[in-house]
């Protein structure tokens, strides 16, 4: 089957929010969604515009629309839960929804109809993630260094040496100041999905040399390769794809400037990037 239309992924999404205990990250979202309709890992990774898939797309569209509804609510960490009214309703009419939705929008925007053809303006996340991929792979590594000290990591450092397995770098992550563990992380400036393949090249690099991976592109990775990253008896390797990405550079104010109004505005530095 073709991924459906937001509107008709409402009740999905409820019912994967639902089995997932009540409250859901994006992800798990996506991938209780994709097992709830039985889509093929084809449709899964079926790219909507740039670096985002139709399933992602769609259903960003749908939380929006159930948030404007009363039927779920979001923290800043992106954690998406359901109300007490979506806890106690196990289905929505699909037309009521938008109804009341679009009624709630109606004086910013008019005829707002979400059919397929339609795109929406290029958001900061399109601008930024486009930006990320154009920079050299010598600067990308420099900024995925930047990111994991500011994310707590020690002792980061960039190897990039050819023809070792795929590792492009290495830090030390403590936890409480008590526990650490040694991660060899890889930078991969993709416009397009990453396989199993590279997950498993890269866990065999591994072997030895590091407690954890790390594998971090501007691509999006496809289900068997969420899958891999996670395969009990073997090395677990963290996985950040370029949704994620631009994330958390907002979220640590790498190259970027959020300023607090009534609407969120995120303003990039394209200097920064350049200067990388």
């Amino acid at each position: 089957m073709s991924i459906p239309t937001y509107d008709k992924l409402f009740n999905p999404l409820l019912a994967a929010i639902r089995k997932l205990g009540g409250s859901a990250s994006i992800s798990e979202q996506e991938r209780v969604v994709a097992e709830l309709l039985s889509l093929s890992e084809r449709e899964v990774a079926e790219i909507h515009r740039g670096n985002r898939t139709k399933l992602s797309y769609r259903l960003g569209w749908a939380r929006d629309y159930l948030k404007r509804y009363g039927m779920l609510d979001n923290s800043e960490r992106g954690i998406w839960s359901l109300t007490p009214e979506g806890l106690k309703t196990p289905e929505v009419d699909e037309e009521e929804v938008k109804r009341v939705a679009q009624a709630l929008v109606r004086n910013q925007r008019r005829k707002e109809k979400r059919e397929e053809a339609e795109d929406p303006v290029q958001t900061w996340e399109d601008e930024l993630l486009e930006l990320v991929k154009a920079i050299a792979p010598s600067a990308f590594e420099r900024l995925c260094q930047r990111l994991l000290r500011e994310s707590g990591f020690i002792q980061v450092e960039v190897t990039g040496r050819t023809g070792d397995g795929g590792i492009d770098g290495k830090g030390v992550v403590r936890i409480g100041g008590v526990l650490s563990f040694h991660v060899l992380f890889q930078c991969k400036r993709y416009r397009g999905s990453v396989s199993p393949s590279v997950v498993r090249d890269f866990r065999g690099a591994l072997v030895g040399r590091a407690d954890k991976g790390l594998i971090v592109t501007t691509g999006v990775f496809s289900k068997d390769a969420r899958l891999e990253a996670q395969r009990d008896g073997a090395t677990p390797i963290d996985l950040i794809d370029g949704e994620e990405l631009v994330e958390k550079l907002k979220e640590l104010r790498i190259g970027v400037e959020v300023k607090q109004k009534i609407v969120e505005e995120v303003i990039i530095h394209r200097d920064y990037f350049d200067e990388l």
